[in-house]
């Protein structure tokens, strides 16, 4: 794949996360302990063969300067291509705001037009999974397409991918259109927001979208699109989760609890990496008793943990219950504490005898660096 672009496109919507999302983009959700949404992605660029990436920042740039840095984890710290971060530029001469990302990408345009890769694959991070691109870059090659999605059929009794894109087929089996899921029916076949694409496919539907003014968004004016050019699809039958919500990025944490979908998810195509960061092994204490969790390196722990996530350097003191919750980096849990169903961000204390208890369809959120005691939240 290395005829092939990578672009990383994180101009996805934060608002259904809460605390979580304050200060950070969905991409730079903590996830399983050690890692972060846009490193599945990534990775999933890299152990395909794609070796010049493009990640649009959005508007919270400082975490993604912060996890990516010079892409060292994922092999892309390189003098010839490797790894671009564009951020947002502002007109200090006007008052008006644009929305959406396509102005973004027409400033960076000259990226795409000198890289010498003839092809482009385009994609959000909020679907996670572990895919062979190569297979998907394969079959898009040899169909002679100007465009191919990828997507999975799903079956969805509980509405987890409402609001995602969903892609009809005509009664021959091929592609018709990209709708929006809206509940109506349990089996669809759910786009993953992956799009190959010829470059000059690409600099068409960029340049009729400026010019006509009929897309804000780059995934808009590829939907405007798709009447005009020869469409093909790829199907991707492994494990997706879709952290689109907060239910969904818990379930999607509590899921890795299962062997068979953690090895997939982790390994089955290639390893995910994720930015190093040196900490001990972690220190099980004389009352420390685990059941069921992924637990990080460097914590502290004297209590009872099950059915969770810890992550690195989690401090849980003695006579602490811990279940079904997700302790981020650097958390204090005090003596006696009692969490079930709950969240904690990064570098939050919870003072001694402090119960919370959330709901698994709406977890308790203690957000970054807060402090939680008896008397309430400082």
């Amino acid at each position: 794949m290395k005829n092939c672009l990578g672009i990383i496109n994180l101009s996805e919507v934060d608002s259904p996360f809460g605390l979580l999302s304050q200060n950070r983009p969905t991409s730079m959700l903590p996830f399983a302990g050690r890692y972060r949404v846009i490193d599945f992605m990534l990775s999933n660029m890299v152990n395909s063969g794609i070796n010049t990436i493009g990640v649009f920042t959005g508007n919270k740039v400082r975490s993604v300067m912060d996890h990516l840095g010079s892409g060292s984890p994922w092999d892309l710290d390189r003098k010839i291509n490797g790894l671009f971060l564009f951020t947002p530029t502002y007109d200090y001469t006007t008052i008006n705001s644009k929305v959406g990302d396509i102005d973004l990408f027409f400033q960076n345009k000259s990226f795409v037009k000198n890289a010498k890769q003839e092809n482009i694959l385009m994609s959000k991070t909020y679907m996670l999974a572990n895919i062979d691109l190569n297979a998907a870059y394969e079959d898009f090659i040899a169909s002679g397409a100007d465009i191919s999605i990828v997507y999975k059929k799903v079956n969805d009794p509980m509405n987890r991918f409402i609001g995602c894109d969903k892609i009809n087929f005509d009664a021959r089996g091929e592609f018709e259109s990209i709708g929006t899921n809206l509940g109506m029916e349990e089996n669809f076949n759910l786009s993953l927001e992956m799009y190959f694409v010829k470059k000059a496919v690409y600099f068409d539907m960029l340049f009729d979208s400026i010019e006509k003014g009929n897309a804000n968004y780059m995934k808009q004016a590829v939907l405007n699109s798709l009447s005009k050019y020869k469409i093909r699809t790829y199907e991707f039958d492994g494990y997706v989760a879709c952290i689109n919500n907060l239910r969904n990025y818990f379930d999607a944490n509590m899921a890795i609890l299962n062997p068979e979908i953690s090895n997939e998810l982790f390994f089955k195509h290639g390893q995910i990496f994720t930015k190093a960061k040196d900490e001990p092994s972690t220190h099980y204490q004389k009352n420390a008793r685990i059941k069921n969790s992924f637990v990080a390196n460097g914590c502290q722990i004297d209590g009872y943990v099950e059915n969770s996530i810890i992550f690195r350097g989690v401090n849980i003191a003695k006579g602490c219950i811990v279940r079904n919750s997700i302790l981020m980096q650097k958390t204090h849990v005090d003596q006696n504490v009692h969490l079930n169903y709950v969240i904690l961000d990064k570098r939050t204390t919870v003072n001694q005898g402090v119960t919370l208890i959330g709901d698994p369809s709406l977890p308790y959120i203690g957000g970054k660096k807060a402090v939680i005691s008896k008397e309430g939240k400082s």
